[in-house]
């Protein structure tokens, strides 16, 4: 015969067998309530952290690069006819610009690097075009059409623009003459944007 043991005190939990319909309903109503509760929450949480990091000015996040010396590279002229090192150009300040034909903002920003290219190259500054994601064609015939004679590069499997953790171009890197990145604009630069870096990093060297 099946021995009915008695609760403690009348406690503790009953078997949902033991419930009226009614009292049973309710408790399935809460516990769905609760796992909605939980998933909503978790969606609106996950929606907050991507408006966040969407909404932040990709010019303001921050890269460990800045202060660190400049990954190296050695990668040819679009043409084939050199390869640019950027371990020769210690001493020197050197722009890198990641860019690309199909670039808007690039299109937008190139007049401002011509003109600092032709204030500034003989005063010990090099800018260095590096090519992303984009056919050497397309390059060139950009180049053709906006004008500009520094070095354009192309960067095999864009392993120059990983190695330099470029979040999206245009992207710009002012690297001192002691080889270490010393600012990173992300977003098309301005005249008056390169021309105080560069004066900042030309002063840096004559101390």
């Amino acid at each position: 015969m099946p021995v009915d043991y008695e609760r403690p005190n009348g406690s503790g939990a009953r078997h949902p067998s033991e419930l009226d319909p009614e009292e049973a309903s309710r408790r399935r109503f809460r516990r769905r309530w609760v796992v909605v509760s939980a998933v909503t929450a978790g969606v609106l949480l996950i929606t907050s952290l991507l408006t966040v990091g969407l909404g932040r000015d990709p010019a303001q996040l921050a890269t460990p690069l800045v202060g660190r010396h400049a990954p190296g590279f050695a990668l040819r002229t679009l043409d084939g006819s050199s390869t640019v090192r950027l371990s020769d150009l210690r001493g020197q300040v050197v722009i890198v610009n990641f860019w690309a034909s199909w670039c808007d903002p690039c299109r937008e920003e190139h007049p401002a690097l011509r003109a600092a290219w032709d204030r500034y190259r003989d005063r010990g500054v090099v800018i260095v075009g590096i090519v992303y994601d984009d056919s050497a064609d397309n390059a060139e015939d950009f180049i053709r059409e906006l004008g500009g004679d520094w070095p354009a590069l192309d960067d095999p499997n864009s392993a120059a623009a990983l190695a330099y953790g470029v979040y999206g171009i245009p992207e710009t890197f002012f690297i001192g003459p002691d080889g270490r990145v010393a600012y990173r604009r992300v977003g098309p630069v301005s005249y008056a944007l390169l021309s105080q870096q560069i004066t900042r990093l030309l002063g840096e060297r004559s101390v």
